[in-house]
């Protein structure tokens, strides 16, 4: 890797002295928005990269007022309240429908998971590290990175159908993988973003990721680090961030025309559906019963079939997926029931149904919460955890419910064309 001990400008790019070829983390000091500002790039599986944060701060002479982290609040959570897990409102998950924001949260930890069990290190150590040594010499740690559900909605919101599908799918595939990291993604990992190179493992093409995971962050670490400085006045600061940023935080620091505060909002912002995805189950839901009321305009008995096989088909696809799910029969039964009746209410699904009831027939222990993290990164683990096993029930009975809708709607078309 390059080693870097320049000084940039606020205005220019211009190294004062060149880079020195060297095997140690890229070290780049950098005057901006009045603060003199050391980044260091670090890898996420790497000693090495712990070693020299710890050497950096326990350099006194160096000065720092402050330490910021490549984290959010709720990663930061993670690693400092090991138990953040175990406080984890099922029900409010499922209510506001933070299902498949959770699991896929989850799945990414998994993978990050077999990247300790293969290192022998955690990812994200040096960042321990950097909040442990800061602690100790009692140094502000500033939280730079966007929170990592609003990279996972912006990410998801910029790719097409397709690609979201695509993704889907290798989330799914990265909770069930057992295989160990490949060579090219060790490199990517010591050069990149562990984000970025989770996302790249689990999809067949990195170049829409790019925008979300890796240029965003840059503008929003850079604009949260003007931020801090203005408000506390800070002077001397250390910014652990993984080398994939350092060349683009730099350049985003070197500008200095964006209010700090206008930046974040707008980095924050996840776009509402366009007004058709919207209408569009409200669309679906008017032409259904459309077509039950003309079945029944030829015939009372075509329309009770037509309504009959909208339930059958509607719920056996929808309790196939809790029992896919390994959910208990009672949910089972339920999302029978529930399904045909849900995919008519585009406000509420049969996998939020499914999972009220499998959350209140098999509550979570303490246990559960406690060795969730582990059990997620076996496929048994998933099915076996009674709080993974929850997201699962919602996840595979609305997917079937889903497919229900559309097998049953064909079946009925099919029978009206037919008669």
């Amino acid at each position: 890797m390059l080693r870097y001990d320049a000084a940039i400008s606020a205005n220019t790019t211009e190294r004062r002295c060149p880079p020195v070829h060297t095997d140690e983390e890229p070290l780049l000091t950098i005057n901006a928005a009045g603060a003199e500002i050391t980044l260091l790039g670090t890898a996420h599986v790497s000693r090495a990269s712990a070693e020299k944060v710890r050497e950096l701060l326990a350099d006194e002479a160096r000065g720092l007022d402050a330490v910021a982290v490549e984290l959010c609040r709720s990663r930061y959570d993670a690693i400092v309240r090991p138990d953040t897990l175990a406080r984890m409102d099922l029900f409010a998950v499922i209510r506001e429908k933070r299902v498949y924001m959770v699991a896929a949260s989850l799945a990414l930890s998994a993978y990050q998971q077999r990247l300790a069990d293969q290192f022998g290190i955690e990812p994200g150590a040096e960042q321990r590290m950097a909040i442990d040594m800061a602690r100790s010499r009692q140094l502000p740690v500033l939280l730079i990175d966007r929170e990592v559900g609003v990279t996972l909605r912006r990410t998801a919101r910029g790719l097409g159908w397709w690609r979201r599908l695509n993704l889907f799918s290798g989330l799914l595939a990265g909770m069930l993988s057992r295989d160990q990291v490949t060579e090219e993604e060790i490199e990517r990992l010591k050069q990149g973003d562990v984000l970025e190179t989770t996302f790249a493992e689990l999809s067949q093409d990195r170049s829409d990721l790019y925008i979300p995971l890796i240029h965003e962050r840059d503008r929003y670490m850079a604009a949260r680090l003007r931020q801090e400085i203005a408000t506390h006045g800070y002077r001397k600061l250390l910014a652990v961030v993984g080398a994939g940023h350092m060349k683009g935080l730099a350049e985003q620091l070197a500008r200095d025309d964006t209010a700090p505060a206008a930046e974040i909002a707008e980095l924050d912002r996840v776009a509402p559906p366009s007004p058709l995805w919207r209408l569009l189950p409200w669309i679906i839901v008017a032409v259904v019963l459309g077509v039950f009321a003309y079945g029944f305009t030829r015939s009372p008995e075509l329309g009770w079939s037509l309504i009959g096989d909208w339930i059958v088909i509607n719920g056996s696809l929808s309790a196939l997926g809790a029992a896919i799910a390994g959910a208990h029969p009672l949910t089972i039964l339920g999302a029978f029931c529930a399904a045909p009746l849900t995919s008519l209410n585009p406000t509420i699904g049969a996998g939020m149904v499914a999972g009220a009831i499998e959350l209140v027939l098999r509550r979570p222990s303490v246990g559960d919460f406690a060795s969730l993290r582990n059990d997620i990164t076996t496929a048994r683990g998933w099915w076996r955890n009674r709080v993974s096993r929850v997201l699962l029930v919602f996840i595979f009975s609305t997917l079937g419910s889903a497919a229900g809708t559309y097998a049953a709607g064909f079946r009925i078309f099919g029978r009206l064309v037919g008669s």
